[in-house]
């Protein structure tokens, strides 16, 4: 009698078992067949910063977009006030550390410095006339002097091309033309001069002559516009 008493009590939990299953089956297939419910505010949420305390509401998640985001209460800080006592956490070395080449004032080392391993503007194949390397990024100019104009007529154009063909000027590798001053004063008037730089002194004494100068593009060549 125990025996089919504990049979008859086995065979109920495990049909009890197998019911529970089957039920949850179920109910996750209907689940997963049923109409997906429209999405509201009421379901997102997800509350990064509380808004109603920072006096602020918070946008409409529905019509967000990138043309409509804004700062977020609170993600934005005043700088840092260094400097201004230990208590405020950056205070005697302001962060630096008390030692080393790192906590000096001004850049710890100059701009293309490596390390003391050959820096890129060194690793790089040299050409001829094309200097690399710090101190070689100025802009070079050939030169003509205001002296050099007076080889022309009075009311002439003048551009280098000009004063080349008149041998006012020697031939250049340089594309690049800056009137300057010299210590023979310019006598030919109502100059109409073309070139990509004028110093002060050359452009007020062309101008006092009835002259007038006119800058050109260093890439385009063609005039600047005033």
């Amino acid at each position: 009698p125990r025996a089919s008493l504990s049979m008859v009590l086995l065979r109920l939990a495990v049909a009890a078992a197998l019911f529970v299953s089957a039920e949850g089956l179920l109910g996750s297939v209907a689940r997963a067949t049923a109409p997906a419910a429209a999405c509201s505010r009421a379901d997102l949420a997800m509350r990064v910063f509380d808004w109603k305390t920072r006096g602020s509401e918070a946008p409409a998640l529905e019509g967000l977009d990138l043309g409509s985001l804004s700062k977020s209460p609170g993600s934005a800080h005043r700088a840092a006030r260094k400097g201004r006592g230990i208590s405020a956490g950056q205070g005697a070395t302001c962060g630096f550390g008390t030692r080393g080449q790192k906590s000096r004032s001004g850049h710890s080392t100059r701009p293309g410095f490596e390390g003391g391993q050959i820096p890129l503007y060194r690793r790089l194949p040299k050409f001829v006339g094309r200097p690399t390397g710090p101190g070689h990024t100025k802009t070079e100019y050939e030169i003509i002097k205001v002296s050099a104009l007076n080889q022309l007529d009075d009311g002439a154009e003048v551009d280098y091309a000009a004063l080349l063909a008149a041998r006012a000027v020697s031939k250049s590798k340089r594309k690049l033309n800056k009137v300057v001053g010299a210590a023979d004063k310019l006598t030919v008037k109502n100059l109409k001069v073309r070139a990509h730089a004028f110093t002060s002194s050359a452009r007020a004494e062309i101008e006092a002559l009835g002259g007038s100068c006119i800058e050109l593009s260093p890439t385009t060549g063609e005039p600047v516009a005033a």
